[in-house]
């Protein structure tokens, strides 16, 4: 079908381009770490889980000889294997220094700094109560890095009400790090309330980089129509930018690709919101571009929240 011709007589488009935006600095650092032990081993490079939550990327690892499995039983032995970027079990890595295997852990740092968070909290004598979605690959590796019954999950303000804990008993607080911001603020109202005693983090655990995007759309959705947010179904981050704009007022659809933008999505739209979630790269937000570019004539604007300039160091196995 081809682009309706645009018509000299509308006023352009206004594309507000939301900046921070895209690949963070846990994101480059896992997908550095795949095409690194692609060059170091030689493929075939195992992934267990999808390295990010991209279809484009992981498809774009698979061409260069990656392959992706959920469990580690269905690593041959003699191959390197990589742990993605969400973060595993302790149970996972044991595993495969049992096999011999040769594995590389591309956990986020800041996730990883959850998982050592939650250790001391057990060591303090603490249990913890973990703010985060039920199944999400994050929340299953953190759960995993302390002993069964140690710690308890938490997903909204109504399940605080449920708990049965003393409230003599010392607790503690930890998040998943790509939460919405204002909903775990919420939530960790609602713990404290119920728990003065309860301890959290010195620093919040909701990563740089979901704050930071939130915090752009929050900037771009009130001047807007409708907000589109690049990213995956099974992402949270992305997802938690989809709400964000719905709640500032504008309709907000995510997307995977470009081909997917319909033309009817701009009717009645003046004003365009765009930004990407933390695992888009930058690639699939120009083709996003250049479709609604097809469909409408387009002034682009930046809107500029932050600045990021986070890089994370590799694994010693990649540097040496």
């Amino acid at each position: 079908m081809n682009a309706p011709l645009p018509n000299p007589e509308r006023a352009p488009l206004r594309l507000l381009l939301a900046a921070p935006r895209g690949f963070c600095a846990g994101v480059d650092r896992a997908i550095d770490i795949v095409e690194l032990a692609l060059q170091r081993y030689g493929a075939p490079v195992y992934v267990r889980h999808e390295i990010v939550h991209n279809r484009f990327v992981v498809d774009s690892l698979k061409a260069k000889g990656a392959i992706f499995v959920e469990e580690l039983d269905e690593v041959p032995d003699g191959v390197p294997v990589v742990f993605s970027a969400h973060g595993v079990p302790k149970s996972v890595p044991a595993e495969a220094t049992g096999r011999g295997l040769d594995w590389l852990d591309a956990t986020c740092p800041l996730v990883s700094k959850v998982h050592r968070q939650a250790e001391r909290q057990i060591e303090a004598g603490r249990h913890i109560l973990f703010i985060g979605h039920k199944g999400h690959p994050e929340v299953i590796g953190t759960l995993g890095q302390v002993p069964e019954g140690t710690i308890t999950l938490v997903e909204t303000v109504d399940d605080v009400a449920t708990l049965s804990f003393g409230a003599d008993t010392p607790l503690a607080f930890l998040t998943q790090t790509t939460l919405s911001v204002d909903d775990t603020a919420e939530v960790v109202a609602a713990l404290r309330a119920r728990y003065p005693q309860i301890v959290g983090p010195k620093a919040e655990d909701i990563c740089y980089a979901t704050s930071n995007r939130q915090a752009a759309v929050k900037t771009v959705a009130p001047q807007c129509q409708l907000v589109l947010v690049i990213g995956a179904p099974n992402s949270s981050n992305s997802l938690r930018l989809v709400e964000v704009a719905e709640r500032c007022g504008a309709q907000s659809r995510l997307v995977q690709r470009g081909a997917e933008i319909a033309a009817d999505w701009l009717d009645g739209v003046d004003v365009l919101g765009l930004t990407a979630g933390a695992s888009a790269p930058e690639e699939l937000i120009q083709e996003v571009i250049s479709r609604i570019a097809e469909l409408r004539e387009v002034a682009i604007e930046q809107v500029v929240t932050a600045e990021e300039k986070m890089v994370f160091k590799l694994p010693r196995q990649l540097v040496d």
